[in-house]
């Protein structure tokens, strides 16, 4: 019999013991057990906010033992053996005192991350974290956790099994970069003097370089690892294209969006897809030209550039699509339609067109926050040109990932060519 039978059967005491026995390291699949719970709220079978409250109430009860068993065993036998494995007293103190000062706030996203979450409550039991502190911490992230598998099953439905794992994946990956900002925010607090002076020392130097002749070069060297960091992707999208890895991503990216942007977006994300109109990709570059005629320094290679890149990247995604169904029609033909409309036409001249523009803005513009402006309305066009794209099932999110890193390359190679007609 399966652990998600005996919910069917026991419900809110099976989730109840289950949860309690996986927080002191007993091997259960809880995060399963929740999502299976959350199914059953859509079905009407279990109350949503008890059940929410009994996870918890379980998850809280099994942090607890765990704290008390690591102060009561764990200390002592690592200030008798720790020395073995380089942890003797005065380190478990010096932890001690890390995690009295910053480690109770990872206990809000530990959860999320698989062996982390199992040992987090004897640790603090071992380094004595404050009770008071560590309950506050420990039964917050409870909540937390609980409720997002459960909400999760409950928005999912009858999806609930075919997504879990493909949703916890993403989320181990947002427990782990929630911890790491935790983190960094800490150390920032803690050493917010020393990083300030360091970034302002940074600043004077790129304020002194954007006005020397060393710019060119400065913008050459940042161009040209930009751009190998994009080739390197766009080889490993490739790779995983073939070898069918983009299903989890597609569909765990199509279910945000469409759980973020309800029916009431409709109309909001239908101005966005102007965004990527052949009228707004020409008003675009209309202003390219003007920017161009206004602040260029070269303008005949500017010039030369923008037709470059916009001409000759209709040609290059022309020449891709061809690649890729030749590649697809004598190797893998099963799934040639799909190869064929990778990368996303549209994602590719977005980022072509949008791009070269905000480089011609923020390579002749000479204030800082014109420069972080431009950096920040490219990411909002593209975000919302990928939401609104993904929520009118017009592209796949990977043909639009895949349209952005390839128009990335073809973009950084161009302008990597500009910067050495400048030189010349």
């Amino acid at each position: 019999m399966s652990v998600t039978s005996y919910v069917d059967q026991y419900g809110y005491i099976v989730l109840l013991l289950a949860l309690l026995l996986e927080m002191i390291a007993v091997p259960l699949p809880g995060e399963v057990l929740m999502s299976y719970a959350g199914y059953m709220v859509h079905q009407g079978q279990l109350n949503w906010i008890l059940s929410i409250l009994i996870a918890a109430t379980g998850t809280s009860a099994g942090m607890t033992t765990a704290y008390f068993i690591g102060q009561r065993l764990g200390g002592p036998f690592l200030h008798k053996y720790g020395h073995f494995i380089h942890l003797g007293p005065a380190q478990l103190e010096k932890q001690s005192r890390w995690f009295n000062k910053y480690g109770n706030k990872l206990l809000l996203v530990a959860y999320f991350i698989p062996g982390v979450r199992h040992i987090t409550g004897y640790f603090s039991g071992i380094t004595k974290l404050p009770f008071r502190s560590f309950a506050i911490f420990a039964y917050s992230g409870a909540l937390i956790w609980t409720s997002t598998f459960i909400s999760l099953g409950k928005l999912l439905g009858p999806q609930w099994e075919q997504f879990h794992e493909a949703v916890k994946k993403y989320l181990v990956i947002g427990g782990i970069v929630s911890a790491g900002l935790i983190i960094a925010y800490y150390v920032f607090r803690y050493f917010h003097k020393q990083i300030f002076w360091v970034m302002m020392t940074v600043l004077r130097r790129l304020f002194l370089i954007f006005r020397s002749r060393v710019r060119a070069e400065f913008v050459i060297i940042g161009t040209t690892l930009a751009t190998l960091l994009l080739i390197v992707l766009m080889i490993t999208m490739v790779q995983n294209l073939f070898s069918e890895d983009f299903s989890d991503f597609n569909e765990v990216t199509a279910l945000i969006v469409s759980l973020l942007f309800k029916h009431h977006w409709a109309g909001a994300l239908k101005g966005m897809l102007a965004l990527s109109s052949r009228q707004a990709l020409i008003l675009v570059m209309v202003l390219s030209v003007l920017w161009i005629i206004w602040k260029g320094k070269d303008r005949t290679h500017e010039f030369l550039i923008m037709l470059l890149v916009t001409i000759g990247g209709e040609l290059y995604q022309n020449v891709l699509h061809e690649v890729f169904h030749r590649i697809t029609e004598t190797e893998i033909p099963t799934f040639s339609h799909f190869v064929f409309s990778f990368p996303s036409d549209q994602a590719m001249m977005i980022l072509i067109i949008y791009g070269y523009f905000t480089y011609l803005v923020v390579r002749h513009a000479e204030m800082f926050w014109v420069h972080t402006f431009m950096d920040v309305l490219l990411l909002a066009v593209l975000l919302f040109a990928a939401v609104s794209h993904i929520y009118f099932d017009l592209e796949v999110p990977s043909n639009i990932a895949g349209g952005y890193v390839f128009g990335g390359v073809w973009l950084g190679l161009n302008i990597l060519l500009l910067e050495i007609f400048r030189m010349i």
